[in-house]
């Protein structure tokens, strides 16, 4: 009688489990629970790389993109917005850069304070010489036709800096006699200063006077009433001599600088009495005060 499941009968029923019942079975950790599952990796392209996320509607054909991982619609189209409006401000600011450059809104060049004063191409013509008429000194006349015979004698310059104005009157005293030598001068200037302040070395071109080491002395005093600033700067007379005399009017009003200088001598043989400096420093302050007023009024000629 054979054995059942006996191994030289393979045609036999099976043998019972050598090893006992075979074991159930076990449940498998659920995907969601088991940290060490793969995830399945997403078929096709990744939503957010530039491809819609499924179920939203593509953007418009030539919208820009968002950052990677970010969507098309919603926070993705805010930083779109938000980079596209800063690179705005950044094209205004170049544009609007250009422009200051392109009309001076970052020139280094001054701004000239004329203080309403315009050059005239005759300073003579508005020089008052009142003053000198009333103390008795008029104007000489002219000994020949030529322009450097004329008196008064204008000239004028402008340039890009400075435009000048220069005005010399000759005068004769009135009862000198005929037989006297005598030579007067006032030679009057008007600076227009368009390239730099003045300022700054006014006063110290006038104070520089009192420095010079000289044979001839200088006083210099400030003026009020006359402009910015102004000096009166009247040579002493060592020998104490009243037949001669020099003195110099300085004027700044913003940048324009006024400058009226009288010179006189007369021989002792001259019956006419001279002013003294005083006298000379009234006259020039009384004419330069008319003068400025009227170079203010004044028009390009």
């Amino acid at each position: 009688m054979s054995i059942s499941g006996d191994q030289n009968n393979p045609y036999g029923p099976p043998q019972p489990n050598p090893y006992g019942q075979a074991p159930a079975a076990q449940n498998p950790v659920p995907a969601q629970q088991n940290p060490y599952a793969q995830q399945a990796m997403p078929q096709g392209p990744a939503a957010g790389y530039g491809y819609p996320t499924p179920g939203v509607p593509a953007p418009p054909a030539g919208a820009p993109l968002g950052a990677p991982g970010a969507s098309p619609v919603g926070a993705g189209r805010g930083i779109s917005g938000w980079l596209w409006a800063i690179g705005g401000a950044v094209a205004v600011s170049a544009i609007w850069g250009s422009v200051l450059f392109a009309t001076g809104g970052f020139s280094s060049e001054p701004t000239p304070d004329l203080a309403g004063y315009a050059y005239t191409g005759d300073l003579c013509a508005d020089t008052s010489l009142t003053p000198f008429q009333d103390a008795h000194f008029k104007t000489k006349t002219n000994t020949g036709t030529a322009s450097k015979d004329a008196n008064p004698q204008h000239s004028g310059t402008q340039l890009k800096t400075l435009d000048t104005m220069t005005c010399n009157v000759a005068f004769e005293q009135e009862g000198a006699g005929s037989s006297a030598y005598s030579s007067t001068w006032l030679y009057n200037t008007a600076t227009l200063h368009r390239g730099s302040d003045p300022a700054p070395e006014f006063a110290d071109g006038y104070r520089s006077y009192e420095k010079q080491d000289t044979s001839v002395g200088y006083r210099v005093e400030a003026v009020t009433g006359l402009g910015d600033e102004a000096y009166l700067v009247t040579r002493k007379d060592e020998g104490g001599t009243s037949n001669s005399s020099y003195v110099i009017l300085g004027v700044r009003d913003g940048w324009m600088t006024y400058q009226s200088t009288w010179s006189s001598y007369a021989s002792s043989s001259s019956s006419g009495k001279q002013p003294t400096a005083t006298e000379v420093a009234t006259m020039l302050k009384t004419s330069a005060t008319e003068t400025l007023r009227r170079l203010q009024n004044s028009r390009s000629g």
